[in-house]
């Protein structure tokens, strides 16, 4: 038990001093300001060449969702996911080898790999079970709950990106841990892969166009992500659509995609969003 509370306190200590170099020293590797400049490079695409154009700049809900990015991105983990995290894989990686005789850590197959396999292979499997893990979603009652707050957006804009309950983090991490762990994605790997993947969210919730022709068989964009996000589907869509978080491909092959037309202007949310609260904390009760 001793060692699993020093975990717990070290991880704290070890994310404040993480957090305060990330703000204090500019490098490659730096969450903090690869989330501003992505975010000021959106807002700009925004203002220049709007797909909205009667859309204000700072458009409803704006500011509550700069508080959800820089929450989910930074202050969530450091109060509580981060330390508590730290333990659970300890536990869990003590368990599986204790049980199973085998090193979730040592027995990485990837290990010689070249490092844009183990990216591209990394990526793939991580938005694959991401995919299934954002239909759970939808379908089920009590998670639906928690995913609401995402869908309480009332106008598109890339903050809504991280607009999201902290529980979504604690479910999205738990199921996509062990894959990721057989793999053998390192922290290096897992940065650029969170990297790239929030720079293409940003881009699919930003009130921009980006027709992308042919790939857009492949990757999610702005004008399909609005339907995920539309207040009223049909039947046959009653638990959604266009689940996918980086890649449209996995909707294609499953057939959950749905672009009926051009959705720039179409109502946004669900059933009695207007009865959804529109704060902050009464959000997150």
């Amino acid at each position: 038990m001793r060692e699993y509370s020093e975990i717990f306190v070290q991880a704290y200590l070890n994310y404040a001093n993480y957090i305060w170099q990330e703000i204090t020293h500019l490098h490659w590797h730096n969450y903090f300001y690869w989330l501003l400049g992505l975010s000021v490079l959106c807002f700009a695409l925004e203002n220049i060449a709007p797909w909205r154009s009667q859309q204000a700049t700072f458009r409803k809900d704006f500011w509550l969702d700069a508080f959800y990015m820089f929450f989910n991105f930074f202050l969530f983990s450091l109060l509580i996911y981060n330390a508590a995290s730290d333990v659970v894989v300890h536990f869990f990686n003590n368990m599986v080898k204790n049980v199973t005789n085998f090193d979730l850590q040592a027995s990485n197959p990837m290990r010689q790999f070249p490092i844009w396999a183990i990216l591209l292979i990394g990526f793939l499997v991580r938005d694959f079970v991401q995919w299934w893990t954002h239909r759970l979603l939808h379908r089920s009652d009590w998670l639906w709950q928690f995913h609401k707050v995402h869908h309480s957006v009332a106008e598109m804009g890339f903050a809504a990106h991280l607009r999201y309950h902290w529980m979504e983090t604690v479910v999205y991490r738990t199921i996509e841990y062990l894959p990721l762990a057989l793999l053998g994605i390192g922290l290096h790997d897992f940065f650029v892969i969170h990297i790239f993947t929030l720079a293409v969210g940003h881009l699919n919730h930003s009130n921009i166009r980006l027709p992308l022709g042919p790939l857009k068989y492949i990757f999610n964009n702005p004008q399909m992500h609005i339907w995920h996000h539309a207040h009223d589907l049909p039947e046959k869509y009653r638990f959604g659509a266009n689940f996918g978080l980086t890649l449209s491909v996995w909707d294609y092959l499953f057939r959950t995609a749905y672009v009926p037309r051009d959705g720039r202007d179409i109502p946004l949310g669900f059933p009695e969003v207007e009865r959804f609260p529109t704060s902050f904390f009464k959000q997150q009760l």
